[in-house]
């Protein structure tokens, strides 16, 4: 169902019911793209690593509004509707999808740079700690991380965003 008149669109689920939206459009015929991650969380001292929705109640749905009866897309369960102005369904950018789909890995989940695991050595790449290297001390699911870094003999705990991070050689 691709031809070069199809667009991806954004559709508004129910809540949590991104999945059930997919399987549902899937069954008639349309490609669906519902990206997730796998973020970590903390429940009675235990950290359990859970896969979960990268944009909670959004779907990518590829149509072409000539061809397609789109506004089905809006009677299917799971669903609440697709985005729309006064002409319709509004597309996503050009490119936003496919580079969305560019990051997924072999799991199924999007992963925004190199997998990085607590007891990894990290450099901030990033901010006013640029250079600084440290160990990873924790991830948490706000894509947020804990660091060590050792300033003048001290040992520091740092919370800093995931994406100022990288590995270090």
């Amino acid at each position: 169902m691709s031809s070069n008149m199809d667009r991806w669109f954004v559709g508004h689920t129910l809540a949590r019911k991104e999945q059930l939206a997919q399987e549902n459009l899937q069954r008639q015929g349309f490609r669906v793209f519902a990206p997730s991650i796998v973020s970590e969380r903390r429940h009675a001292r235990k950290i359990a690593r859970i896969r979960t929705a990268l944009f909670p109640r959004y779907i990518f749905v590829q149509l072409d509004l000539q061809r397609d009866r789109w506004r089905s897309v809006n009677g299917t369960r799971g669903m609440s509707h697709l985005l729309t102005n006064d002409e319709g369904p509004c597309p996503t950018p050009l490119g936003l999808v496919e580079a969305l789909q560019e990051c997924v890995g072999p799991d199924g989940c999007v992963s925004w740079g190199p997998d990085m695991r607590p007891g990894d050595q990290v450099r901030v790449a990033l901010g006013t700690l640029t250079g600084q290297v440290g160990e990873l001390l924790r991830l948490d699911g706000r894509e947020r991380v804990e660091i060590l870094l050792s300033f003048f003999g001290a040992s520091v705990r740092v919370r800093i965003a995931r994406d100022c991070l990288e590995l270090a050689g």
